[in-house]
């Protein structure tokens, strides 16, 4: 798992190219509702070593933000081999994340 958020933002052509389970979480580190789903995101990804983590630094003019449409913050993409494949904004606690990681892993 990914704990800070990076600003260097993989283009949107690379993160197509990801083969794999892929969640991409969209935010900022002043962000209250970022900080508030940590904990939960932390142990969802905790039961799913083979998901990919990209924890993203969004904000006006991000590119890998405008490509994926995001408007509010977290915005958690999932991926399977490049293509979304489910989307949670501003989830409640880990039990979403969780229900969608195994969803997402059992296809």
């Amino acid at each position: 798992m990914q704990f800070e958020y990076s600003s260097n933002a993989p283009s949107p052509e690379q993160v197509q190219a990801l083969e794999g389970l892929t969640v991409i979480e969209f935010g900022t580190p002043w962000c209250g509702y970022c900080q508030v789903i940590q904990p939960g995101l932390q142990r969802a990804l905790a039961r799913h070593d083979d998901v990919r983590h990209l924890k993203i630094e969004d904000g006006p003019g991000r590119r890998l933000g405008r490509f994926f449409r995001v408007k509010l913050w977290p915005t958690l993409v999932f991926l399977q081999d490049g293509e979304e494949v489910a989307r949670l904004v501003r989830p409640a606690g880990g039990e979403a994340i969780e229900t969608v990681l195994a969803q997402t892993c059992a296809t």
